[in-house]
């Protein structure tokens, strides 16, 4: 077989910030392959090159494949990439992070392992949603009965809005169909929330798996910061589009889902987000440089240095 030359691997730093790329993008039934830097989508109606570094999530419906050559420049991008099912509902695999610093994952894995501190992003990530309360006194419990008591009553403000009969939240993961419609728009659309806050998630080098409400799953972040953004964005969609009783509401949500995110600007605002969810005292996690020393009296100190001297002291 002939050898295909590659290109150079790009830096870090040449490539996009995920708060300047897109969304998302979703694809099925085609085939993907490595054209130079771009990706080059091949269906029925011809050939596109998209600008991989220009993709924050890649999803890949039914009937769609994907060569090797394609996936390494996915990773080089640090494009999240979800195969999804029939209707968009699933996602597996995501790519490598855009940083190589571990400032972000590290505050994470401290606030996550301190009671005291991973109630107060709890409490954080409440006011998030329901601004305008005082929660700062509130139990884990009463946090948890008051955020079910205030998303019940969004989904009954929708359903009294859009004129669709709301019973609860009831969905197969393993049967789409078995749902009804308003239960497959938000399944739908809360997939594509998922996907985004997968891949702001990752690109910050954050942990995936280390939750705070959602505990002891591989995606219990992404549930976490996924939710901030329920209410004002896929829930009301999601009413919006059943009440509109498009043919393939599934897609038709995916594409309210897309345009909507992008016009608000949601990618953007799910990095600052993210920096303030995991600061301690209001400010952004900031890090001057890459690799640190661990020292268990002063905590960090410089690498590169030679510390012989401090040695033979």
């Amino acid at each position: 077989m002939k050898e295909i030359p590659g290109i150079i691997r790009p830096e870090l730093q040449q490539l996009p910030q995920v708060k300047d790329r897109m969304t998302f993008l979703y694809l099925e039934r085609c085939k993907l392959n490595r054209r130079d830097s771009a990706i080059e989508v091949i269906d029925d109606d011809g050939t596109v090159d998209i600008p991989a570094a220009a993709i924050s999530v890649l999803m890949l419906g039914p009937g769609s494949s994907i060569t090797h050559r394609a996936m390494e420049l996915i990773g080089d991008a640090g494009v999240t990439v979800i195969w999804v099912g029939e209707h968009g509902v699933r996602y597996y695999a995501s790519g490598r992070p855009l940083t190589k610093r571990a400032g972000l994952l590290l505050q994470q894995a401290k606030l996550v392992s301190n009671q005291r501190l991973h109630l107060a992003v709890v409490r954080k990530m409440y006011a998030m949603r329901f601004p305008g309360e005082d929660v700062s006194k509130l139990t884990l419990q009463q946090l948890r009965g008051r955020e079910g008591s205030r998303v019940r009553e969004i989904y009954r403000k929708c359903s009294k809005e859009y004129g669709i009969p709301w019973n609860g939240r009831a969905y197969q993961m393993g049967d789409f169909e078995e749902s009804n419609a308003i239960n497959q728009a938000l399944s739908a659309g809360h997939s594509c929330l998922y996907g985004l806050a997968h891949a702001v998630i990752v690109a910050l080098g954050c942990s995936p798996g280390l939750g705070f409400v959602h505990v002891g799953g591989d995606l219990s972040f992404v549930y976490d910061f996924a939710d901030l953004y329920k209410a004002e964005f896929t829930i009301p969609i999601a009413f919006e589009a059943t009440a509109e009783n498009p043919p393939d509401l599934s897609a038709y949500v995916r594409r309210k889902v897309r345009d909507t995110m992008s016009r608000n600007h949601l990618l953007e605002r799910m990095v600052r987000d993210l920096h303030y969810l995991l600061s301690e005292n209001e400010e952004e996690v900031t890090e001057e440089e890459v690799i640190y020393l661990w020292d268990n009296r002063e905590g960090m100190v410089r690498h590169g240095i030679s510390y012989s001297a401090e040695e033979q002291a």
